[in-house]
């Protein structure tokens, strides 16, 4: 019941334009795991794409000078009828659009039983099952984050590089850890790296030794943990350090965040990973831009969350109308070449220039780049712990 109720909460933000006084705004919605799992990560996702929709508001160029109302709902990352209601709700509220939702598997839900059949096109900045490629979404579903059909070749070629041998996994029992530990599993093995175990766990459990333990008998050089870092994934990591059964751990981007680096410090050295993004002149952009707001954008997807949001905007410009249909019409044609490039922090130039009928090709934050299912093609960087922090080391 608890989980119901956190899941129906509506959280509603105005921004601080003169028109906001007049109590009339486009509704949009932001729906992302403020509760669970990743609890962590969500509040600089969700500042992420607000800045978005604020800098359109601000600009005066949006639909002749509109502004954006956002409402947030709590997916709670992994309740599945919990997210489905939040957006329900939102929906019901009269959002035209969705930034959302985050976790894969909730983002399924939700799309299936809620945005789907009412017309509202969401736009995932992180949702990374490679099932979500080949969703029923009747051209309403779109993500810009890419798919772990790629993320996990990515995960296990950084995994052969580092010269590791053999490897036990575990992974979160849900669309998005099944997803890129088949994946990773694949490809580890196509690498001639020995795999002595596969085991799923799931979030929410007080005590995790039992999965320790048969991780810790199967043995290897390192453990891949496939999860989230707030709740199963950063529990299994204690057990194994704890018990010393591994001290390298190979971790999704479900793991990066500053709370896995502050429980742990310095025992997660030699640890590494991947997570989508990159080092382009958008991503630099955007680093300047969110400081420059307060946000702390190191964090995984806050990058492709402003880059969602952006995305909504500029299709109701290219429209020219604040509606579901608009939207959806036109996410493709602002996130894809051929136009002028738009990086974060000119979505007034973006807005003036649509506004005049000419084309825009959006950037953003994460060079976006979308395919014919409305996915991000996306670049990924290698990360490793180093002195007890996280450290980018290079795109991959």
């Amino acid at each position: 019941m608890k989980k119901l109720l956190i899941g129906i909460f509506v959280f509603i933000l105005g921004f601080t334009t003169k028109a906001f006084s007049d109590g009339h705004g486009i509704k949009m919605g932001i729906i992302l795991g403020f509760t669970g799992p990743i609890e962590t990560l969500t509040p600089a996702m969700a500042a992420s794409a607000e800045l978005a929709f604020k800098e359109a508001s601000d600009s005066g160029s949006l639909l002749g000078g509109k502004y954006i109302k956002a409402m947030r709902g709590d997916s709670t990352c992994a309740d599945s009828a919990a997210g489905t209601t939040a957006a329900q709700g939102l929906i019901d509220g009269g959002v035209v659009a969705i930034m959302g939702a985050d976790c894969s598997g909730v983002t399924t839900a939700i799309a299936d039983n809620a945005a789907i059949p009412n017309g509202v096109v969401m736009i995932s900045p992180s949702a990374t099952s490679p099932a979500l490629t080949s969703i029923n979404d009747n051209g309403y579903f779109f993500r810009t984050a890419p798919s772990d059909a790629r993320g996990g070749e990515i995960l296990a070629n950084i995994t052969k590089d580092r010269k590791v041998k053999s490897v036990a996994i575990t992974y979160t029992n849900s669309d998005y850890g099944k997803g890129l530990a088949d994946v990773y599993e694949s490809f580890i093995k196509s690498l001639g790296i020995k795999v002595t175990a596969v085991t799923a766990h799931e979030e929410g459990k007080a005590d995790y030794g039992a999965e320790v333990a048969t991780l810790a008998a199967a043995g290897g050089d390192a453990l891949a943990v496939l999860g989230y870092l707030d709740q199963a994934g950063g529990s299994i990591i204690q057990g194994s350090l704890d018990s010393g059964a591994f001290d390298t751990f190979v971790l999704s981007d479900g793991m990066y965040g500053e709370s896995l680096t502050k429980r742990f410090g310095k025992d997660l050295n030699k640890s590494f990973g991947s997570r989508p993004g990159s080092m382009s002149k958008g991503a630099n952009i955007f680093t300047d831009v969110a400081k420059s707001a307060g946000i702390d954008s190191a964090g995984p997807f806050t990058g492709q969350s402003y880059d969602a949001a952006a995305l909504i905007v500029l299709a109701m410009q290219a429209g020219g109308k604040a509606d579901r249909a608009t939207v959806q019409k036109n996410v493709m044609s602002v996130a894809n070449a051929p136009g002028t490039k738009i990086y974060p922090g000119e979505l007034k130039k973006g807005l003036d220039l649509l506004a005049k009928g000419k084309a825009i090709n959006y950037e953003g934050a994460t060079d976006v780049e979308l395919t014919d299912v409305g996915e991000a093609n996306g670049s990924f960087l290698e990360f490793e712990v180093k002195g007890g922090k996280f450290v980018d080391v290079k795109q991959r």
